[in-house]
């Protein structure tokens, strides 16, 4: 495990958790998807966090993801795991990331309740405090800390990020431009290459990549795009690739992730458009249209231009 205080900076892969038609996680797609997006160059794993359908793991799949991950990382780059949920299990969990050998772990909301900024500063100092491991906070659904919460937990040497995924931009301004450089500031708002734009300038840099999982080399050009001012690049990847499969993402509930399992798919990588309930597969309609802008985009953008 590495002791650097810094959180991943760049492209974050965010592998999914392939499941066969009998609903078991297939271990060696999961291994191919890590590889894969190493090979790719993506900056740092997250393993069995919201793409990887954290919510319906056991702890024998969570140990088994964890594992794969290091051991497909090998070092090369950090492997951060994902815990929250019941407050016994993510104490649990965050045990088992630093028995396996992970760096750090993303913060998830606690399940279902929605505490009092008290109480929601308490359960994260608490899984924080558990172990020697790097800490990202993920501000989501019942878990936004303000400002004056997340300042008191910059005392803990162990927080080195904060993950948004609520769109709350005047927060978001506040946040970056009181504590600073203290901690790495990361864009995990759903499909983050749309809101990329606006985060960028206030020193959201890093971000969660869906799309990453089947066509990295477009999200890297477009990366490099923005940070580069292409503005002309930007659009035309918003315009021929970003907004026509968000589109799709915001047909159905669950898209988010079966989405990105579909792309796979299509593009011939080892997972099948499988979900555990209540995340639901890929209509077969939706499947089409995905495919139909995938073909123009590697058509549009071939991965020997990615380099451009």
């Amino acid at each position: 495990m590495s002791q650097l205080r810094k959180a991943p900076e760049g492209i974050l892969g965010f592998p999914v958790a392939p499941f066969n038609r009998e609903g078991k996680l297939e271990e060696e797609a999961l291994y191919e998807n890590i590889r894969f997006l190493l090979d790719e160059g993506l900056e740092a794993v997250f393993i069995a966090c919201g793409s990887g359908e954290f919510q319906s793991l056991s702890t024998k799949e969570y140990e088994q993801m964890v594992e794969i991950a290091v051991s497909a990382a090998g070092g090369k780059v950090p492997v951060y795991t994902g815990v929250g949920g019941n407050l016994s299990t993510a104490l649990e969990w965050a045990r088992i990331s630093e028995e396996k050998g992970a760096d750090g772990y993303l913060i998830l909301p606690p399940y279902l309740i929605h505490g009092e900024q008290e109480g929601l500063y308490q359960y994260t100092k608490t899984i924080i405090e558990s172990t020697d491991l790097n800490a990202i906070i993920y501000q989501r659904d019942n878990a936004v800390l303000t400002l004056e919460q997340i300042q008191r937990l910059t005392d803990l040497e162990q927080l080195v990020g904060l993950k948004d995924g609520i769109g709350d931009m005047a927060l978001n301004i506040s946040l970056s431009y009181t504590i600073g450089d203290r901690l790495g500031w990361l864009n995990g708002m759903p499909m983050a290459e749309v809101t990329m734009p606006a985060y960028a300038p206030i020193g959201f840099t890093s971000y969660s990549s869906a799309i990453s999982n089947y066509i990295p080399h477009i999200s890297r050009m477009f990366y490099e795009a923005l940070l580069n001012g292409n503005d002309r690049l930007v659009k035309e990847i918003y315009e021929h690739v970003i907004m026509p499969i968000n589109e799709i993402r915001k047909l159905r509930k669950g898209y988010a992730v079966s989405l990105i399992k579909a792309g796979m798919e299509i593009m011939g990588l080892h997972v099948k458009n499988t979900a555990r309930p209540p995340i639901v597969p890929v209509e077969k309609d939706h499947c089409r249209q995905l495919e139909n802008i995938l073909k123009n985009a590697m058509a549009r953008y071939p991965k020997t231009t990615a380099a451009l």
